[in-house]
């Protein structure tokens, strides 16, 4: 989090991170409430309010009699946030595969969307982003550049003029800022991909919706290989 983390952001942290790990099995009750509030050091009322936001994720239900317990990961928000956070920090393998299949699913298709709605606005974004990816690329310690990639992705889904893409888009910033700063670290990455975001937005202004699919979907598998000869690559891949 950009900012000190206040104490409720701290008790959420402390039970997502568990509930991601394992430690409570899904259909068991969570301590009792006395025993887990003196654990983890705060009152009552304020792990009641952790509670209601993880029950707000779909990872804990709460019964009456019956108690608080953990849901299966079938039922949690894995487009939230800190349950993106929580998945990196556990899982970083599974959820890189799963970006990446999500992405072949969905950007493919934005694009093609994009190459017929796109107005001068999206582009103007999309040719933005390529300019400052190109320039952070240029820079010797490359800051910037992941940024740079998830504003020209983000504005690709936006350009598709689907707003639920767009929300998507938003939504998964933290899995594609993770995976791309995995690809990245790969020796020539940034160098050899900056013509294949040019060429989508090149298809995109074209009005060539096939083209701009072909792009997108060539950009996305060299990253999959990147990914696997990345230095960076999670320690859970080896």
């Amino acid at each position: 989090m950009g900012h000190l983390p206040t104490m409720h952001e701290r008790v959420v942290d402390e039970l997502g991170r568990r509930i991601v790990r394992g430690v409570w099995e899904p259909g068991r009750p969570l301590p009792v409430e006395d025993l887990l509030a003196a654990e983890i050091g705060v009152s009552r009322g304020v792990l009641r309010e952790a509670v209601k936001a993880l029950v707000a994720k779909g990872m804990l239900r709460v019964r009456p009699r019956t108690g608080t317990r953990v849901l299966p990961p079938e039922y949690w928000n894995h487009l939230d946030r800190d349950v993106l956070r929580w998945k990196q920090a556990e899982d970083a393998t599974a959820l890189l595969r799963e970006t990446s299949e999500l992405r072949r699913i969905v950007e493919p298709e934005a694009a093609r969307l994009a190459a017929g709605r796109a107005g001068p606005d999206d582009l103007r974004a999309l040719y933005d982003a390529v300019a400052a990816m190109e320039a952070a690329a240029a820079e010797p310690g490359r800051s910037g550049y992941v940024e740079a990639d998830i504003a020209f992705h983000r504005a690709l889904l936006d350009a598709g003029g689907n707003r639920l893409l767009g929300s998507l888009g938003r939504a998964i910033g933290i899995a594609l800022e993770h995976s791309f700063l995995v690809s990245t670290q790969t020796p020539g990455a940034v160098e050899a991909s900056l013509p294949g975001h040019r060429a989508i937005v090149e298809a995109v202004a074209a009005g060539d919706p096939t083209a701009a699919a072909a792009a997108v979907l060539a950009i996305i598998q060299a990253a999959e290989k990147e990914i696997a000869q990345s230095p960076g690559l999670p320690r859970d891949a080896v």
